[in-house]
C-alpha cells in the first residue's frame, strides 16, 4: 500500500467517523486533520474540497452498505430470505453502540440542496439500493411496487431506530416485509399509485 492510500483510508475513516457521529457542518477540517494526523496541505492535495471528501466518505460507507447486506444475504437459499436477509443486517447495525442512523439520510437532511456532489451521491447510493431490492423482489415473483414498500420500510426503520432509539424497527419492518411478500405470492400487487 502506498503512503498516498495509506493517508487516503486514514483520512477517509476519520472523516466518516466525525461526520457520522457530530454531522458535516459541525466538523472543521482542522478536527479532520487532527483525527486523521495529517496535514490541510495534504488533505487538500487529496481532496480539492470538504465536499469531495464527503463525497469519497458517502462512497465508503456505499461500499460497506452493499458488503454487509451481502454477508447476510449469502446464505440465504431463496430470494424471498434475501430479502429478508436486509432487515437482519439492519437490526446487528442499529445494535451497534456507534449507530447514528443511514449517513445518506443524515447528509442529505443536514445538506439538502446546498451541497449538489453530496446530493447526487445519496441519490445515487438510494437509486441502487432501490435496484438491488426491485431484483431480488422481481425474483420472489412480486411486483415492482411491492419492491418499493418494502424499500420504504427500510428506509424507514433506519429512520425509526436511530429518531426513536428502537433497534427493534429492524423487525418490525421485517415482519411487514413478510406480509408484503406472502400478500403477493397470493395475488397480485396493485399498481403504484392506486
Amino acid at each position: 500500500m502506498t503512503e498516498d492510500t495509506q493517508a487516503r483510508e486514514r483520512l477517509l475513516e476519520s472523516a466518516d467517523r466525525l461526520f457520522y457521529a457530530q454531522g458535516v457542518q459541525a466538523v472543521g477540517m482542522d478536527q479532520v486533520r487532527a483525527a486523521a494526523g495529517i496535514s490541510l496541505k495534504r488533505i487538500y492535495s487529496l481532496f480539492d474540497s470538504k465536499d469531495d471528501l464527503l463525497v469519497a466518505v458517502l462512497n465508503r460507507r456505499r461500499v460497506t452498505w452493499d458488503s454487509g447486506i451481502a454477508a447476510f444475504a449469502a446464505d440465504a437459499a431463496t430470494p424471498r430470505e434475501k430479502v429478508v436477509a436486509i432487515f437482519d443486517f439492519l437490526d446487528a447495525w442499529f445494535r451497534q453502540p456507534d449507530f447514528h442512523g443511514c449517513a445518506f439520510i443524515n447528509v442529505f437532511g443536514e445538506l439538502g440542496p446546498s451541497s449538489p456532489k453530496a446530493t447526487r451521491t445519496v441519490r445515487a447510493q438510494k437509486k441502487a439500493f432501490q435496484r438491488y431490492l426491485s431484483g431480488l423482489v422481481a425474483e420472489t415473483g412480486a411486483s415492482e411496487a411491492v419492491a418499493a414498500q418494502i424499500a420504504i420500510l427500510v428506509e424507514g426503520a433506519q429512520t425509526t431506530a436511530a429518531i426513536a432509539g428502537r433497534p427493534d424497527a429492524a423487525a418490525h419492518a421485517r415482519a411487514a416485509a413478510e406480509t408484503l411478500l406472502d400478500v403477493a405470492a397470493q395475488r397480485p400487487a396493485p399498481e403504484a399509485g392506486c
